[in-house]
């Protein structure tokens, strides 16, 4: 039975995640995951696809979530008290059109210094409401879509065992940014399987494949651009049905539930086996 080997939440989207021993999943995923975000003064979000930087800024998050620190590793960093009462502005997040509450000068005069680039940085409101689609929706803050990104330790070292075979580099899992590592499945892929699973005491549901971007292209140590692996290799195997390149799978939070590493995976549903 495959256990959790990592939880990964990623407070601000597009920086650095930070590791969990253990958390309390919300119904939008792992505690205060993409629940910040850095727009341009117009409003429109930044991620690594154009910010490649944003990858080497590390936030830290109180644990009543009142205060966020961001620093970069020998570059200074901001404090900021996290603002959840201010009127909310207007921002973009692929073309759909959301609220966020701006977090003040002082988090946007860093940002924009450190980008090279005009930023604000907004936080999910309390009302906030977004319902991911897929599967099984869910709801989520600022993520591209489903709140929880599940990978495996088998379709990651498979990827890495097929460069390898063709001389290339082997890539570490922080290009991948998931939330949930498991270990203990032998067949890569089988997180594609899964229908509804249980692990601590919460239970996920499968929302959908979890289609990947440039940002597998960023060298998250550096922030900088080291493409073309992974997207490469992935198109000679991983080619999803709808179109873009598939790994991992993205889930949705039916129940929520202190969940830990070396926690369980129990797979209660597979898709297609009509027990979901």
């Amino acid at each position: 039975m495959p256990t959790v080997t990592e939880l990964i939440t990623y407070p601000v989207k597009g920086c650095a995640g930070v590791p969990l021993t253990e958390a309390a999943l919300t119904p939008a995923g792992l505690p205060h995951d993409r629940s910040f975000l850095v727009v341009s003064d117009r409003g429109v979000f930044r991620t690594q696809r154009t910010d490649p930087l944003l990858a080497v800024i590390r936030p830290d998050v109180s644990s009543d979530g009142s205060q966020l620190t961001l620093r970069i590793e020998g570059g200074g960093s901001v404090d900021i008290e996290v603002d959840t009462t201010s009127p909310r502005r207007d921002i973009d997040l692929f073309g759909e059109q959301f609220r966020g509450i701006d977090q003040g000068e002082a988090a946007a005069d860093w940002l924009s210094e450190t980008l090279g680039t005009d930023c604000r940085l907004v936080r999910v409101p309390p009302e906030h409401d977004r319902l991911a689609d897929g599967l099984i929706p869910g709801t989520s803050g600022y993520a591209d879509s489903s709140p929880l990104h599940l990978l495996s330790m088998a379709t990651f070292n498979d990827l890495n065992e097929r460069l390898a075979a063709a001389g290339k580099r082997t890539l570490p899992m922080t290009r991948f940014r998931p939330n949930i590592v498991l270990d203990g499945w032998h067949e890569p892929h089988t997180e594609d399987q899964v229908h509804r699973a249980e692990v601590g005491d919460a239970e996920l549901g499968f929302a959908k494949l979890a289609l990947r971007c440039a940002v597998t292209l960023v060298d998250q140590e550096t922030g900088t651009k080291a493409g073309p692996e992974p997207l490469r290799t992935f198109a000679s195997y991983r080619r999803a049905p709808g179109g873009g390149v598939a790994f991992g799978s993205k889930f949705s939070v039916v129940r929520t539930g202190k969940l830990a590493v070396g926690d369980e995976f129990t797979v209660t549903a597979w898709l297609g086996d009509g027990t979901g």
